[in-house]
């Protein structure tokens, strides 16, 4: 048996573990708490950690028999998503120190499957632009992206090998790209948002960061209750993949290019059936769809802070509830008609392919903290519903992570995942 220390296992290798009496979940704890001692001053992913607490829930996994399939595991919650035993303060000053009354249901939902809650981490503002403290693990000086910042950081840093994120633009697939990690965004409506800040009802979507597709896949499964998700390591008919650069493609760095590019080479020659997606020149207008209705809908969203506590907001976040309270109904209807047009033209593409081969972000994470890079990768898929799968590939030209986007059929998360992880295994 290996003697890596515990905070390097996958999350099913540590549930295995814990099942079979090799491994105690409080022994793990003690490694992931220490990591985050060691590294989480210079990293600053983690709003809140009790060690002392976290220990507790840990004794008491190792008391009893196996919950669930995250029995003794230890997970990362982002700091939007209500925990009854810890603060929430969802990245704003207005909130800071607020204690919910009970868990969120994923929250709940994971704990009842044995999981041990660690921790919250950083998020962006309200989970909006305006970052956190968070740096990234690999290049203290860049961003980690966001809004699930601290999520994506913590699982690249081995301090936790899951953690939740939220996605509404790209906040859960342009963090995974910029940290190296494995982001998974599912299906509209998989995981209940009861409990989790309301950004932009149309939108939001809860989903996790891993250091595997397995892993991703087993948090997201227990949190929606669905087994369905589970990955295994047989065998996978191999996909058809459809390869689609984007309008944007000239805003990719060298190394985003050549990373979606070799991946595409790679999956051909390991028998994917591989061809460049077809798709109508107005599907890039999808982004600035996205954003319409992202912006329409935080200004309902935030009407509240706006009014009673708009001196404490940043000017980024105030910019956008304006714009959103000043877009009118029929350019928020226009963008959701043509939302559903896009899903339209989606469900052709998937009658002839299984997935979309895409970019995941710009490039490697940009320098400086005061930014979270640029989402427009993200927006059409979210805005679309669709299952996506950030995987990392290696590095950029400085060395950083880089990696592509899958996506799926909205819905077909399962056929997703088992595809993603066959291309995991062709690009590892």
């Amino acid at each position: 048996m290996s003697m890596e220390p515990a905070n390097l296992l996958t999350a099913a290798v540590a549930a295995r573990r814990i099942a079979a009496g090799e491994l105690r979940s409080e022994g793990l704890v003690r490694h992931c708490l220490e990591r985050i001692a060691e590294r989480d001053g210079d990293v600053g992913a983690w709003e809140h950690v009790d060690p002392a607490a976290a220990l507790v829930q840990a004794r008491a996994r190792d008391r009893t028999p196996p919950r669930g399939p995250l029995h003794g595991v230890p997970v990362g919650v982002k700091d939007i998503i209500d925990t009854a035993d810890m603060p929430t303060g969802y990245g704003s000053p207005i909130w800071r120190g607020h204690r919910p009354a009970r868990d969120a249901a994923c929250v709940a939902l994971v704990r009842e499957a044995g999981a041990v809650v660690l921790g919250k981490t950083v998020t962006t503002e309200l989970a909006y632009f305006s970052p956190g403290r968070t740096a990234n693990p690999h290049d203290l000086g860049r961003t980690p992206g966001g809004s699930s910042s601290g999520s994506a950081a913590a699982v690249a840093d081995h301090m936790v090998p899951v953690a939740f994120g939220t996605q509404t633009a790209g906040s859960i697939i342009r963090p995974a790209a910029f940290c190296g990690v494995v982001g998974y965004k599912p299906s509209f409506g998989t995981i209940s948002r009861s409990g989790v800040l309301p950004f932009a009802e149309s939108l939001d979507t809860v989903g996790s960061l891993a250091g595997s597709v397995a892993d991703a896949a087993l948090l997201v499964s227990v949190a929606a209750g669905r087994p369905d998700l589970l990955v295994d390591d047989g065998p996978a008919q191999p996909p058809r993949v459809a390869v689609y650069r984007s309008a944007a493609w000239e805003r990719l760095t060298a190394g985003s290019q050549a990373a979606l590019d070799g991946a595409a080479r790679r999956l051909a020659e390991a028998g994917g059936d591989v061809s460049d997606a077809v798709l109508p020149g107005w599907f890039a207008d999808l982004a600035g769809a996205q954003a319409t209705v992202m912006a329409f809908e935080a200004a309902r969203s935030f009407a509240p802070e706006r009014r009673e506590h708009g001196d404490r907001l940043s000017p980024q976040l105030l910019d956008l509830l304006e714009e959103g309270a000043g877009c009118s109904p029929a350019e928020y209807l226009d963008a959701l008609a043509l939302a559903q047009a896009g899903r339209q033209e989606l469900a052709a593409l998937f009658q002839r392919h299984d997935l979309v081969l895409t970019p995941s972000a710009p490039g490697e994470a940009p320098a400086g903290l005061d930014s979270t890079g640029d989402p427009r990768f993200n927006r059409a898929w979210t805005l679309l519903g669709t299952p996506c799968v950030h995987l990392p590939t290696g590095g950029g030209e400085a060395g950083l992570p880089v990696g592509v986007q899958l996506v799926g059929r909205p819905g077909g998360d399962a056929r997703l995942l088992a595809a993603a992880a066959w291309v995991e295994r062709q690009l590892a």
